[in-house]
């Protein structure tokens, strides 16, 4: 398998394993404030949601990628390491913005129709999540984050 496919399957699995922990974990918050008004709920699980999310997140990629910035004298490429940290924080960047909007609205519409509150969160999470699946690979795909070496 070439070298660009198996980074792209890394970065998904580290978005994918970061929305897990967080997925679970937003629940348990949103129905915790159950009682709560429903924008307070919304808003408090989804700042829960992305402390989750990329703690987790961050150090998994950490721990994927720690070696491809070594050189061989043992010091940091630090010129790749820049231009790669601006790339993907642009298109995660983008993939937040339109996460945040459709989450937050989605889980909010769903508590004033009298979902439970951690239905909401799974639902709106799940629906926001395949969302920025799409937009962060496109985003990747178009800032050629994972060129083809060869």
């Amino acid at each position: 398998m070439k070298q660009q496919y198996k980074e792209y399957l890394r970065l998904n699995k580290n978005i994918l394993l970061g929305f897990s922990a967080s997925i679970v974990i937003s629940a348990i918050v949103a129905q915790y404030l159950s009682n709560q008004q429903s924008y307070v709920d919304t808003t408090i699980t989804l700042v829960v949601d992305y402390i989750v999310y990329f703690t987790t997140f961050g150090a998994l990629f950490y721990l994927d990628n720690k070696k491809k910035y070594m050189l061989e004298s043992g010091e940091i490429n630090r010129a790749h390491l820049k231009r790669d940290l601006i790339k993907i924080i642009s298109s995660l960047g983008v993939g937040e913005v339109i996460y945040t909007i459709s989450r937050w609205f989605l889980q909010y519409y769903l508590l004033t129709y009298s979902y439970e509150a951690y239905l909401a969160s799974l639902v709106s999470q799940s629906i926001s999540t395949c969302i920025y699946m799409i937009t962060v690979n496109l985003s990747v795909k178009l800032m050629r984050l994972y060129r083809d070496a060869a």
